[in-house]
């Protein structure tokens, strides 16, 4: 797509959808400056689904307004206004916005640099600060959509004023917007807040914002994944370990946690002296792997930790299971020697690949490379950069680099997960660290009878286990595979009559470790069944006179095939313990 830089020349954008968002947010700015003229702007940027307008106008606006608002921005893209730029000093530039009364724009011009560039952007009679790059004319913005309200703070800042975020998306074509339009129908339909609390799964509480409980149903859901998580760790040789939740601030500091990280973790004082509740785990490893003395033989030393942290999260961002205070990460620390760099990621690269792949994911895998704010030398760097490409490379797999955006002490691999709508979600992640075994002062003893600093691999393959879980409630729509559904079977009798033989059926499949309930309740069986299937059970039986007197068969339903007729309950008992045994979908 070609666009409009803002030195004035034109020129071909490989990101045109991001430019063709950015300039929907000033058409967006355009028609409520028109309809609304005493309202003041502050930012209107594209991010990953669309774009977002940050307003201050008294009272606000609401989902009402956007239709009014739709209408004017079709309105000037017909106009298919031109877009020009043009650059000021600061005085003009200041003066110009002042004159706008545009109070934000005044304080962004403020906060640049001296020499910095103030560049505009015009389209008929609205203009706006901005940096650009925009699409030549408004005509090009043809399929967009303005999708929600929202409040936001102005900078991100609780302590500024609250400000009117207006969200909406665009595309190159009406058939992509209304393919992204449908999914966003159908994700609404999957929200895991919605269905967490249909499903009995989990909770909030006004006690503990952003610190959610999981009740019965979700806890078995939540062990169901760790047994599984369990079983795939023991069959790569790690060892499970356990480290403690509130630890000295001296340890944090020594990590660099602290000057990094400071600002999102809870503090405590313990006998006078300053104490953290870990955000990570990290740390804890490394006292681990200090507890005795290793040598090259022990390596590569594996570590599994499924550790509670918790961070602070603005409540503005809080969302559901997808970001909370306190979470569980499936974590593991490897510590390694640096010809052993490749192989040992080769084999986390397995472990996440049959993780995801049970669970019907795909994904694509993104290098990050060195932040601004990091610790360590250009030659580390360089060698744990290119052990990650190097292992990427040899396994054959696709990449993209995402260039500075690496944890502060070493790059990393990220997986991002694509579920059963098409989004993706930033899960697994690989990071190569010379600079804590450093810091610490860990070794091992080499072949040669040295001593040398071993290579820290940290790794999570859920990430957030809490998160993983808001995830996969979306990705099956609440209908989970027999192996994880929270109720595997639900045994319904009929009336008063089949009562006796429904309690013994029941206790069969307890015997037998299903995850199973009974309804006893004096109902109509097809309300029953309907419930049933409100709840996403994979398997009913109906238990009648015709099983009671037989005592040997149940009347099976499928959640997805209807009525399967009747079956021995041995057999049925038998077939769906190799499902679940199996983990088939």
């Amino acid at each position: 797509m070609k666009a409009l830089l803002n030195d004035g020349t034109v020129q071909e954008m490989e990101d045109g959808l991001s430019v063709l968002r950015h300039t929907t947010s000033h058409v967006l700015a355009q028609a409520v400056k028109r309809l609304y003229p005493e309202t003041k702007l502050a930012i209107g940027p594209s991010v990953a689904d669309g774009f977002y307008y940050d307003m201050d106008r008294e009272g606000g606006f609401i989902d009402e307004d956007l239709v009014k608002i739709e209408a004017e921005m079709k309105k000037i893209v017909k106009e298919n206004l031109k877009l020009e730029t043009f650059a000021l000093p600061r005085d003009e530039a200041i003066k110009l916005m002042q004159d706008k009364k545009e109070d934000y724009k005044v304080e962004l011009i403020r906060d640049l640099p001296e020499d910095a560039k103030i560049t505009f952007y015009k389209q008929g009679e609205f203009t706006d600060l901005c940096a650009g790059p925009h699409v030549l004319y408004t005509k090009q913005c043809k399929a967009f959509k303005l999708t929600s309200v929202a409040g936001a703070y102005w900078r991100g800042d609780e302590h500024n004023k609250m400000l009117t975020r207006i969200y909406g998306t665009a595309f190159e074509s009406k058939e992509e917007l209304d393919a992204y339009l449908t999914m966003l129908e159908e994700a609404k339909k999957r929200d895991h807040r919605k269905l967490g609390k249909e499903l009995g799964l989990f909770m909030f509480a006004e006690e503990g914002p952003g610190f959610p409980f999981f009740l019965p149903k979700g806890m078995a859901l939540k062990n169901t994944l760790m047994e599984y998580w369990r079983e795939i760790h023991r069959e790569y040789h790690y060892n499970e370990i356990s480290t403690p939740l509130i630890m000295n601030q001296s340890l944090w500091l020594q990590s660099g946690h602290w000057d990094h990280y400071k600002d999102n973790m809870y503090t405590t004082t313990i006998d006078d002296e300053p104490y953290c509740i870990k955000p990570m785990n990290c740390p804890g490893a490394i006292l681990t792997y200090k507890n005795e003395a290793h040598s090259y033989r022990d390596l590569p030393l594996k570590y599994a930790e499924v550790g509670v942290v918790h961070r602070h999260e603005r409540s503005g961002t809080l969302h559901g299971l997808m970001r909370v205070r306190c979470f569980t990460q499936d974590d593991a620390h490897l510590f390694v020697t640096p010809d052993q760099i490749e192989s040992t990621i080769e084999d986390v690269v397995s472990i996440i690949d049959t993780i995801y792949t049970k669970f019907g994911f795909k994904y694509k895998i993104e290098l990050s490379t060195r932040p601004e704010d990091s610790m360590g030398s250009d030659e580390d760097w360089e060698l744990a950069t290119n052990g990650l490409k190097f292992a990427l490379e040899k396994l054959g797999r696709k990449y993209e680099i995402n260039e500075g955006d690496g944890a502060f002490y070493g790059p990393k691999i990220d997986f991002h997960l694509v579920d059963a709508i098409g989004r993706t979600w930033q899960c697994g992640t690989i990071q190569l660290d010379f600079q804590m075994p450093q810091r610490f002062g860990i070794e091992y003893t080499g072949a040669d009878g040295a001593k040398h600093h071993p290579i820290m691999i940290h790794r999570v393959a859920f990430g957030s286990i809490e998160r993983f879980i808001g995830i996969l409630i979306e990705h099956y729509a609440g209908k989970f595979p027999v192996w994880l559904a929270p109720v595997q079977v639900k045994v319904m009798s009929v009336s008063e009559k089949s009562r006796e033989y429904a309690e013994k059926i029941t206790k069969a499949f307890f015997d037998a470790g299903f995850r199973v309930e009974n309804d006893a309740r004096d109902e109509k069986i097809g309300y029953k069944i309907r419930e049933a299937q409100l709840q996403k059970v994979p398997y009913m039986l109906v238990i009648g006179e015709k099983e009671s007197e037989d005592g040997t068969v149940v009347a099976v339903r499928s959640r997805d095939g209807g009525d399967l007729g009747t079956m021995k309950t041995e057999d049925f008992i038998a077939k769906v313990k190799k499902q679940i045994a199996d983990r088939e979908d």
